[in-house]
């Protein structure tokens, strides 16, 4: 089963913010995607349900092994996605954005192209 774009974004941001600082909170990823503290709790909570997040001792949060594999899975399709149209000649602050939109719905298949695309270059 596919998890929801807005699964997977909350998800990379979790992965991203937990790189720079161990002591990721809710607010902490409230304020980097720019949304409300109570649409964050909500997301929390169905991640936390199905699995993919843990709320620690602390209150911070954290992937499980299985939101981990999907958070690094979707990173990754925006690094290669990202640099494949910088090498195409797009903008990078349009690149990075135009790659948060098409790591949601990109085949595996397609992303293994760009990739060996981007190594032979």
């Amino acid at each position: 089963m596919r998890l929801q774009e807005s699964s997977e974004m909350y998800l990379e941001t979790i992965y991203v913010l937990s790189k720079k600082n161990p002591r990721v909170r809710s607010i902490d990823v409230a304020d980097y995607m720019g949304y409300s503290k109570p649409s964050i709790s909500r997301a929390v909570s169905i991640l936390k349900k199905n699995g993919y997040v843990q709320m620690n001792e602390d209150s911070s949060l954290s992937l499980t092994e299985t939101g981990r594999a999907v958070a690094e899975k979707v990173f990754e399709r925006h690094n290669v996605i990202t640099e494949f149209l910088l090498k195409l000649g797009v903008e990078k602050a349009t690149a990075s954005e135009d790659a948060c939109k098409m790591e949601h719905v990109i085949s595996d298949e397609t992303l293994e192209a760009i990739k060996r695309a981007l190594e032979q270059k």
